[in-house]
């Protein structure tokens, strides 16, 4: 069990640190701030990191 939840961080730190490299502090913000809005099962705060998130990995639409 230790060596599951061994595996579980360093794959969530992992995660997290592409983010900040890729997305920068907006992306930081986002993941905040869909784990807390899962965590505290707000609809809310989790579709206002969904959303951010989701315009960071769109990006600007080119024509």
């Amino acid at each position: 069990m230790p060596v599951i939840a061994f595996i579980c961080a360093v794959f969530v730190v992992g995660f997290e640190q592409l983010v900040q490299w890729r997305y920068g502090p907006a992306g930081i913000l986002g993941l905040l701030l869909l784990s807390i809005g899962i965590k505290t099962k707000s609809p809310t705060c989790s579709s206002i990191g969904a959303v951010l998130l989701a315009v960071l990995v769109a990006g600007p639409a080119l024509s």
